[in-house]
């Protein structure tokens, strides 16, 4: 790293001069090094969405590892930085065996930037791996954080967002997808994936049959870029739509199941057909209530009522 220039990384809030980086700084219990990782977000469409931080780290930095090193160069102009250290290819085919060598350059002391093409590393994209190995050597890893496709969708979903799943990558062939649609049919939390513009007409269509086509869900396409694009609707009505051709980055986002009313009448047919195998009502009314969201007072006071009217 040229020392001639302050760290991006480690300033306070003044913009005073860097401390000595200590492990705990970056939430690491390793041993103290001034090399480290630093996984940073870049932006989906708009450049301006760049911060100052991710500027000043492209030109700090001692390595920049990046999945595409032209569009990391070409943000880097759009900038107008000039990336100060050695950059490297870091995609998913060169993920393994380029993942020691940066380890072994952060345990050196330098410090490796890790960029991806748009938003957050290893959010389905190249990271995952380096971030493993140097949490297991006991290396810093810190974040410069920004554009994010996952929680942009969301945000603008108008779908529940206090609890959500992310999915990563729709699977690709179509007896998988169905499997893992079956997954979400249960799942109460709101649901986001990535899909590719030529598979998702079939991808909605797939998840309205298996999860239902009044299901709400939203399809955002090219966020944040000159054509973004937000619709917004039921699974089936969305699928009709996207069965015209869609063009674009897509990010998907499917509400959560509503859990169904508990019948009571049934859980309390259920508890009597315990109590004549010998179980004690009060164990039998909490053994059919476990995980429904029935109240077992409700139950027991259902077979009551029941042997009330009809005592015999």
């Amino acid at each position: 790293m040229n020392s001639a220039q302050p760290d991006p990384l480690h300033t306070d809030d003044s913009g005073s001069a860097p401390t000595e980086q200590r492990s705990e700084d970056v939430g690491d219990t390793g041993p103290v090094t001034s090399g480290r990782l630093v996984l940073a977000a870049t932006p989906m469409g708009q450049v301006d969405d760049a911060s100052p931080r991710l500027r000043a780290a492209l030109q700090t930095a001692d390595i920049v590892a990046a999945e595409d090193t032209r569009r990391t160069r070409s943000l880097a102009a759009a900038l107008g930085v000039e990336i100060g250290g050695r950059i490297v290819s870091y995609y998913d085919q060169v993920e393994a065996a380029r993942t020691p060598g940066l380890v072994s350059a952060i345990a050196e002391g330098q410090t490796v930037l890790l960029v991806t093409d748009a938003g957050m590393p290893s959010v389905s994209d190249p990271g995952y791996r380096i971030v493993v190995a140097c949490a297991d050597a006991g290396l810093p890893v810190t974040a410069l954080p920004g554009p994010s496709a996952v929680t942009t969708a969301l945000a603008v979903s108008a779908l529940p967002s206090e609890r959500f799943c992310f999915e990563g990558f729709a699977p690709r062939k179509s007896g998988a997808r169905a499997e893992w649609l079956r997954e979400l049919v249960a799942q109460p939390r709101t649901a986001v994936f990535f899909e590719s513009p030529h598979r998702l007409a079939d991808t909605l269509a797939a998840a309205a049959e298996i999860l239902g086509p009044d299901r709400r869900a939203a399809v955002c396409r090219e966020m944040t870029k000159t054509y973004e694009e937000v619709r917004r609707g039921g699974l089936a009505e969305l699928a009709a739509w996207a069965a015209d051709g869609v063009r674009g980055e897509i990010t998907v986002v499917v509400a959560g199941a509503v859990a169904a009313e508990p019948d009571v009448d049934d859980l309390a047919d259920r508890a009597e057909a315990l109590v004549a195998e010998g179980m004690r009502l009060k164990e039998a009314c909490a053994q059919v209530t476990q995980g429904s969201g029935a109240s077992r007072r409700d139950v027991y006071q259902r077979v009551l009522d029941r042997r009330r009217a009809d005592p015999d």
